[in-house]
């Protein structure tokens, strides 16, 4: 049984992503990142990434081809502010979820570690809206 399973697959990984989105909606940092009229475009990458990495449908891959994060982040202002500010939406998704502890446990490990292989620079932010678009 995949991780994608033992954690209540597909709805489960909806629900993080809905609830992460929530919190970037409003954040004068992150939203910019954005493009979209709203987030939902983002939020189906987002899930369908995150599906197919923990054991899910291979959806993402047949319809974007290989992930490439870092390729996919490069053009964007990444830096510890938008991390540190994507990890705090992040956390308070994961928490809704209330999974038992290990399996939290790994989803964090994987979500941390990914957040800061983002980072690209460490220049501040000019301001809101300066960092671009990024995708999944």
């Amino acid at each position: 049984m995949s991780f994608y399973d033992e954690i209540g697959g597909h709805d489960t990984f909806v629900r993080l992503v809905n609830a992460f989105y929530r919190g970037v909606a409003g954040d004068e940092v992150l939203r910019p990142m954005y493009p979209e009229e709203d987030l939902e475009p983002a939020a189906e990458r987002l899930t369908l990434f995150l599906e197919q990495y923990w054991g899910g449908p291979t959806t993402y891959s047949e319809r974007r081809g290989h992930p490439r994060l870092r390729m996919r982040h490069v053009p964007f202002h990444v830096n510890s502010d938008a991390r540190d500010r994507w990890l705090r939406h992040m956390r308070a998704a994961v928490d809704e979820l209330r999974l038992p502890p290990l399996h939290e446990a790994t989803l964090w490990d994987y979500l941390q570690r990914a957040a800061f292989a983002m980072v690209n620079t460490f220049e501040p932010s000019a301001g809101p809206g300066s960092i671009g678009p990024a995708r999944p």
